[in-house]
């Protein structure tokens, strides 16, 4: 196997970010599917991209085009524990868009819709990135085989 790929794939022994991931895998999945298919009382691609061009990310379609699929496909990798490393990169990237954009002016509080939510998304996010997926996952089963040549 590729060194890069290992690298990029290589992942502790520890069962940690595996419980980690998959929680944070299907709450970004879901957001990602309202964003994109208007699923669980989501606006899809062209309400969500009206709502992202009236807050200024410009233009709004193609922003909620790529936020929907970040969180989406971002988070069925962490579910499935495949490519988490640069999944959480993206996811993390994602977060910080998101705070900075929608929530940073209203506080630290959803109940003012605050940034409190993103900011712990991004910092399993973050936490993701730095510790790979974990041992119950797709890459440390490819990272064990890559090694084992």
């Amino acid at each position: 196997m590729n060194t890069r790929l290992i690298n990029l794939v290589a992942t502790g022994k520890s069962w940690g970010p595996s419980a980690l991931r998959v929680a944070v895998g299907v709450i970004f999945s879901a957001h990602g599917a309202q964003k994109l298919f208007g699923w669980f009382g989501g606006y899809g691609l062209e309400g969500t991209g009206q709502w992202m061009a009236s807050i200024g990310l410009a233009p709004g379609y193609l922003m909620a085009l790529l936020a929907g699929s970040a969180e989406f496909f971002g988070g069925l990798a962490l579910i499935l524990g495949l490519l988490v490393r640069p999944a959480a990169a993206v996811l993390a990237f994602t977060m910080l868009v998101a705070i900075f954009s929608a929530h940073i002016d209203n506080g630290l509080f959803m109940s003012n819709n605050g940034y409190e939510y993103g900011l712990a998304l991004l910092a399993a996010a973050v936490s993701l990135a730095f510790s790979g997926a974990g041992r119950a996952s797709l890459d440390a089963l490819l990272g064990s085989q890559g090694s084992a040549h």
